[in-house]
This record gives structure tokens, C-alpha cells and sequence, in this order.
């Protein structure tokens, strides 16, 4: 994977990028040393940090269980000027499309419009929920700056409240660039449809016990 064009192209003129490859084994561990360093960072909401660690999760673990390929890119920045986080999950697999038409319900679908489905709910291969690109997308709705989801010579881009899809360069594989603003306070549990419990899920995981008593 071209790490130097995806910093020139989505990072450029940034420092103190954090880069991280992952796979099978050691993506619960990356997971966890990303979502730390972002609550590290005190100037983001507790409730972004709540909805965004489900998302993050979801989205790394799709390219574990979609890519077919072993490993994948996570590359984070957070602005404190701006108090914008930018997050990009990227891997070079068979891409959206392809995966998708392994479910035969989706074998006939266009490039453009496999990746405007993978954000809708329960749109799936077969061998996930079909829920981690859905609630991402409902997390952007909420505090997102700019969403981009590139996939082979498609790219599907959310700004301003707009969504479009054009052919757009290529990309082998999958490709999710993110910046969101992580000042205003929002519910979690309504990003991932009350289904799951995220405020707790990220507050067991990643919140000292003194520091939970005080968020009471």
C-alpha cells in the first residue's frame, strides 16, 4: 500500500500523523492504542469518543472479514486548532463491489451503487451485519466534516449535507477517509440505534474507574 500517497493526498501539510498496520492478531491491539491516543487528546467530546470507538472498530474489523486481504492501514490526526479528527482505514482487497456480489442478492449491482448500499442498514456479504459502514454514516450525519469512500474507480463523498458518486481515480481495495468535529456533545447510543450500548461499551474499555465516577 502507497502509505506516502494517501499521506500526501489526505495528510498533507499535517504532522504527527499516527500510522498503523494491522491484522488479524494484532487488530484488537491497534484498536485499542488508536482510540487511547484519541482520549488522550481532552479537547474532544466523551460522547464523539463513545460513538466513534464502535465505529472504528466496525470499520477496521471489515477488513478483516471483507477484504480478503491480511492487512489493513489506520491513520489518524486530530487538529486541536480546528478540533477536527481526520481518520483513514484503508486496505488494497477485492473492493466493495466484489465483496458485495458474493451475496447473491447484490451480484448485479454497479460499482456506484455498491457503495452507496454498504451505507444503508444490514447491506452485507454474508459474512457480517451489514451495521459498521450504516452507523459510521449516521455518526457523519451527526458531527461529520467530510466523508470519502473509495473503491475501485468510484468515490462516494458526504460534505455539507450533499452525497455524491463519481468516477474518481482508482483504488484496489477499500478506502474510508473521515473528518469530524469532536466539540459538540452528542448521544452515542442513537448513532448506533440504541442496538448496543456504545457509551458503556467505551467507557469499561478505555475509562479509569476514577475518571467514570466523575462523567456521573
Amino acid at each position: 500500500m502507497d502509505i506516502a500517497f494517501l499521506l500526501d493526498k489526505y495528510f498533507k501539510g499535517t504532522n504527527n500523523v499516527s500510522i498503523d498496520v494491522f491484522d488479524a492478531q494484532t487488530l484488537n491491539a491497534v484498536y485499542r492504542n488508536v482510540v487511547s491516543a484519541m482520549t488522550s487528546h481532552f479537547e474532544i467530546e466523551v460522547s464523539v469518543l463513545q460513538a466513534l470507538s464502535y465505529c472504528l472498530y466496525e470499520m477496521m474489523d471489515n477488513v478483516h472479514i471483507h477484504s480478503g486481504k491480511p492487512l489493513g492501514t489506520a491513520i489518524t490526526y486530530f487538529d486541536k486548532s480546528s478540533k477536527i479528527l481526520r481518520i483513514l482505514i484503508a486496505d488494497d482487497g477485492m473492493g466493495i463491489q466484489a465483496s458485495l456480489a458474493e451475496n447473491k442478492k447484490y451480484s448485479d449491482i454497479t460499482e456506484a451503487e455498491a457503495l452507496r448500499l454498504c451505507l444503508q442498514d444490514s447491506i452485507t456479504d454474508g459474512r457480517g451485519m451489514g451495521f459498521g459502514l450504516y452507523t459510521t454514516a449516521k455518526l457523519i450525519e451527526k458531527i461529520g466534516k467530510m466523508f470519502i469512500l473509495h473503491s475501485g474507480s468510484h468515490k462516494l463523498m458526504m460534505k455539507d449535507g450533499e452525497t455524491t458518486c463519481v468516477e474518481n481515480g482508482f483504488w484496489q481495495g477499500t478506502l474510508i477517509y473521515m473528518e469530524i468535529g469532536t466539540a459538540k456533545e452528542i448521544d452515542p447510543n442513537q448513532v448506533v440505534d440504541h442496538r448496543v450500548d456504545a457509551a458503556e461499551e467505551y467507557n469499561e474499555a478505555f475509562v479509569e474507574t476514577e475518571e467514570l465516577e466523575s462523567l456521573w
